[in-house]
């Protein structure tokens, strides 16, 4: 058994010991970026706490009825949300999540992919990535906080806005939609802009890099107490097990970069 599932092992044991000592069907929404940390961590939670999670997923922000500040703006329950920081600060402007309940995951960056064997074009200063964008053909991004970023903000401040937006396109993420990367390996959009944990994992493409600094937000995946949250030491349970040290291997085979645990 690898280390790092041992030492996951050992650390879920001290939950054990919480205060709440009866299994929990655990209520979790989650975005795209830090599901495959989730997906890989979550059966060892499971096996050690006797919780069991349930799981919906949908994009951080957006105007999709999956999005999870939707979803729990019309009273859907949950007792986690994981999400982007945007998300959260979202939630919290609307009085949707508990108080101080607040956790950082995970740092993320914006990354764009080609499709796989295509040329990578240069995108590690604002003039080259300029001069990226405004050669290619079709650009992909997402309908969640990065894309939001990006056709918001990032794209202007490279001057580009006006330019390309005849041939950008924003992609519906799961559930029901699909990475940014799925639309490129396709061939139908020639680069796209996303989370590179969004991206990394989807056959068919070749990451070219992150974009510059200059329009690379800070980015991090939160997790937080909605206020309706049913079953609470059970979720900062999950919560403190996902920003252990000992889940730092899964968040950086992710994608991500990891925090310094709580």
């Amino acid at each position: 058994m690898p280390r790092h599932v041992v030492c996951l092992f050992a650390v879920l044991i001290a939950v054990l010991f919480a205060p709440e000592v009866r299994a929990a069907d655990l209520k979790v929404m989650i975005s795209a970026g830090f599901f495959n940390v989730y997906k890989e961590l979550v059966p060892a939670f499971e096996a050690s706490t006797g919780h069991k999670l349930v799981t919906t997923r949908g994009p951080s922000i957006g105007d999709s009825p999956e999005a999870i500040p939707t979803r729990l703006a019309r009273g859907e329950d949950a007792d986690v949300v994981i999400m982007d920081g945007v998300g959260v600060d979202l939630l919290d402007k609307r009085e949707l999540t508990r108080s101080g309940s607040r956790i950082q995951l995970a740092q993320s960056f914006i990354g764009m992919v080609v499709r796989a064997g295509q040329p990578k074009p240069d995108i590690s200063t604002m003039d080259a990535l300029r001069k990226t964008l405004l050669a290619a053909k079709s650009i992909a991004y997402s309908d969640s906080s990065s894309g939001t970023y990006l056709s918001t903000v990032g794209f202007r401040k490279l001057g580009v806005a006006d330019e390309i937006a005849g041939k950008t396109r924003k992609v519906p993420g799961p559930p029901s939609g699909e990475p940014v990367a799925a639309v490129v390996a396709r061939g139908e959009a020639e680069i796209g802009f996303q989370q590179v944990a969004e991206l990394m994992h989807v056959p068919g493409v070749d990451l070219a890099g992150t974009v510059p600094s200059e329009i690379q937000p800070p980015t991090y995946y939160v997790g937080a107490l909605p206020k309706n949250s049913q079953h609470r030491e059970a979720a900062i349970a999950l919560l403190n097990f996902l920003s252990s040290a000992d889940a730092a291997a899964a968040i950086t085979k992710a994608g991500l970069k990891p925090l310094p645990a709580h």
